[in-house]
């Protein structure tokens, strides 16, 4: 498998994707009462607007222009009582956007979070950080407000039009159909920008993400980018990314401000239409002084609105890009699943034997790393992994892991085929320590407890004994309840790796892995790690993948590992007798060991920790 593969970010096409929206609609399925309730209220708001507009006209023809008192007196109080009623809806229709909004992105975060931890390593081999980290934040912002505020806008720009047209209607249905007459041209002006905005949009959601996984990595390696002074070239890097944001973010900026003036131009002619047809008939007869003066007040009003559905639409083209690649992550396949019959195991102590096994990573299926491979391990054994870089060691213990299945062949445990088995049921009773240990933010305590949340602060502390990670817990400022940092930043490699072995150690794994656990540590804290290593090992199937071959010579069996294929097989002393592979390789790490002991200065370098912070 190669190290560094390109990520490939989805493509879509430019045209408008009609089920995109209806999923982003299908968000607030669950919480349809908020919406009913927030659509009703705005329903009502904009029945008002208009209303008012319309209490205007008979003010001023039924109350100043008639002189009739008391109908002027009858219609103010109308007036009053309901701009109360108004007031409380617009508090209603916000309370309860709002609160829809909130929940909506709360769904839709905790499924995209569901639906990462279902997914197989193998897509996390594959998608940057930054790119997952883009989906559940900003992406799933977008689609929040669009389901919320953005369907707010558009009920009340759509019900403020067709209020505005009855009204129009009522009063002159000759001048409404003047008004009505530029419709299918702003349709078709929509239509054409449309197409143009998402385009620029999808580039930017596309670009986001690349940025937000190159300040990601540069955060993250922060201490390579300052020991090779790269800060100016990686800042060019970053400018270049950000200058292709800038140009796909301007042009999606310039279509969407000139949709706007476009949009007002045309109401603005349907408007001057409107006052010279109107003046006509107020000549003759046709209209009178209120009506024309509603008229011009609701094709001013619809202008408003219309102003406000172009905006909505080229924010909804951003939201839609953002959901079609929040969508594309929820919609991806694990590609290891349980198969519909799989039960938990009671137990995964038996032998584990790889039967004609293939495999071969998805990116590189031309290269396969183990062909026809073959191995029984017995129960309880103790199996050490050596080999070259890229021989296959670690995809061994990853199939054992069943974080990959073999694409050939048969892994069976115990005599069965562990598809047979749930995901849960094998991984739950597997212990991994790796080469470079992760803790997660929080106390040192918390963190040893990670795999077994029900452990009292008894047994932690006598997990953390056999790993042989007491002694410097209990010297820290605040012992077990000191705290770690991101990613354990606060501690040295070497005690996070004993913190790590003492997680394993408490959740008592029946197989247990370690993973090059002792190639960056110093030689004390390499010796502590193997007494934990011991006691972790004692009656339970053990697979040790490692360079410094010192940390394996009391291992059950060595298997040598070049190119996928056992190459030797054998314990420490059978081995040394062959003098082969195993040899070659442990006299060769002798003859370095005992050449940095006779150097002065190379001695002190092998006694410092240089991992510490």
């Amino acid at each position: 498998m190669s190290d560094h593969t390109e990520f490939q970010e989805e493509e879509f096409s430019a045209t408008f994707n009609g089920k995109t929206i209806l999923r982003i609609l299908a968000q607030t399925k669950a919480h349809w009462p908020w919406v009913l309730g927030f659509l009703l209220m705005i329903t009502l708001v904009s029945v008002l607007d208009s209303y008012f507009t319309f209490l205007s006209k008979r003010i001023i023809d039924e109350g100043i222009g008639a002189g009739n008192r008391e109908v002027l007196i009858g219609i103010m109080k109308q007036y009053a009582l309901l701009t109360i009623v108004q007031a409380g809806g617009v508090f209603g229709f916000i309370y309860l956007t709002g609160i829809l909004g909130e929940r909506v992105r709360y769904d839709l975060r905790k499924k995209m979070f569901d639906h990462l931890q279902k997914l197989s390593l193998a897509y996390y081999n594959q998608t940057p950080v930054g790119w997952i980290i883009s989906r559940v934040t900003s992406d799933s912002d977008r689609v929040a407000e669009l389901v919320t505020w953005g369907l707010l806008d558009i009920t009340w720009g759509v019900m403020n039009i067709l209020t505005s047209a009855y009204f129009m209607v009522l009063i002159n249905w000759r001048l409404a159909l003047i008004v009505g007459a530029i419709i299918p041209v702003l349709v078709v002006v929509a239509s054409w920008f449309q197409k143009k905005i998402i385009r620029e949009y999808r580039e930017v959601r596309k670009i986001n993400s690349k940025i937000t996984g190159a300040y990601n990595e540069n955060i993250t390696g922060v201490r390579v980018t300052k020991s090779l002074g790269r800060e100016k070239a990686n800042l060019e890097e970053f400018g270049e990314l950000t200058g292709e944001m800038y140009k796909s973010g301007y042009r999606a900026a310039w279509l969407s401000a000139l949709f706007l003036p476009i949009v007002q131009f045309i109401t603005a002619i349907a408007l001057g239409s409107i006052i010279w047809y109107g003046g006509l008939q107020i000549e003759i007869g046709g209209m009178t002084i209120g009506g024309i003066q509603a008229f011009v007040s609701y094709i001013t009003f619809m202008l408003f609105p219309i102003q406000d559905l172009a905006r909505v639409y080229a924010e909804m083209q951003h939201s839609v890009a953002s959901a079609e690649r929040i969508f594309s992550m929820i919609d991806e396949v694990p590609t290891v699943v349980d198969l519909p019959k799989a039960k938990a195991p009671k137990s995964l102590q038996g032998d584990i034997e790889f039967d004609h096994v293939d495999f071969a990573y998805d990116d590189e299926p031309e290269n396969p790393v183990l062909s026809d491979f073959n191995l029984t391990v017995k129960r309880g054994e103790n199996i050490a992994l050596v080999g070259p870089t890229g021989g296959g060691k670690s995809t061994i213990v990853n199939l054992v892991c069943r974080f990959f299945e073999p694409t050939q062949g048969k892994i069976k445990i115990g005599g069965k085929d562990y598809t047979r088995y749930t995901l849960h049921g094998i991984q739950s009773r597997i212990g991994v320590v790796l080469q470079t240990p992760h803790l997660f933010s929080g106390s040192v305590r918390e963190n040893i407890r990670y795999g077994r949340l029900e452990a009292t602060d008894k047994e932690v502390e006598e997990a953390a004994k056999l790993a042989g990670a007491h002694h410097f817990v209990s010297e820290l400022e605040k012992g077990y309840d000191e705290e770690v940092g991101e990613g354990g930043v606060l501690l040295s490699v070497g005690q996070k790796q004993l913190v790590s072995l003492a997680r394993a150690v408490l959740a008592n794994p029946e197989i247990f892995v370690m993973d090059e656990a002792t190639s960056s540590v110093d030689t004390l804290t390499e010796a502590l790690i193997q007494q934990g290593m011991e006691t972790m090992m004692k009656g339970r199937t053990s697979f040790i993948i490692a360079h410094r071959l010192s940390t394996i010579r009391r291992a059950d069996r060595i298997l040598v590992i070049e190119n996928g294929k056992i190459v030797e097989n054998g314990s420490h002393a059978e081995l040394l007798r062959k003098r082969g592979h195993y040899y070659r390789l442990y006299t060769q790490q002798f003859r370095e060991e005992l050449s940095r002991a006779q150097d002065p200065f190379m001695a002190k370098l092998a006694e410092a920790e240089p991992e510490s912070n």
